[in-house]
């Protein structure tokens, strides 16, 4: 395991998710999961994303990937040594792999993916010294209001497509 650190304070923590949450919010406005990220270096955002796959019907449009992008289009560089990346759910497999190969230092997440998380829940990909780079991850960062914010997207989708089927019953 590694023996990493994190230098942020809570309120820094809770600064940066509220800005991944916007992100989030972002995505839910046009019906894709609300799912946000930022990446963040001295203090400043560098990159920002949220969910796009139903809008790209691109399965790889995940707000992690575009936070990335964005992060390593702005510093003119793939490294993003130094960096964090907060994100409103725990990281897919292809997400993790992309903190990895672009270096990030810390990962923050709010809520956790029991079917898909590789932050902690169904492993750890980011802290495994099997790969040239491991990054620190903390977990539960505004974690009620992020898995807030997919219950309830959910639950409306669940909710709209029940009462499209009683409508076709009519």
């Amino acid at each position: 395991m590694s023996e990493k650190t994190s230098n942020l304070t809570i309120e820094e923590k809770e600064t940066f998710m509220q800005e991944a949450i916007k992100e989030a919010k972002k995505a839910e406005g046009i019906q894709e999961v609300p799912i946000g990220a930022v990446v963040v270096l001295d203090g400043k955002i560098i990159g920002r994303g949220h969910n796009l796959r139903e809008d790209s019907q691109d399965a790889t449009a995940h707000a992690e990937m575009f936070a990335i992008k964005q992060a390593c289009q702005s510093l003119h560089n793939w490294r993003l040594e130094r960096a964090q990346l907060f994100v409103t759910l725990e990281p897919c497999p292809m997400c993790s792999g992309a903190m990895l190969l672009s270096r990030v230092d810390e990962v923050y997440y709010g809520a956790k993916d029991p079917k898909g998380g590789t932050a902690g829940t169904l492993m750890n990909l980011l802290d495994d010294n099997r790969f040239n780079h491991v990054a620190y991850v903390e977990s539960g960062i505004l974690e009620k209001e992020c898995g807030e914010l997919l219950s309830n997207f959910f639950r409306l989708l669940r909710e709209k497509k029940k009462l499209l089927k009683n409508q076709n019953k009519d």
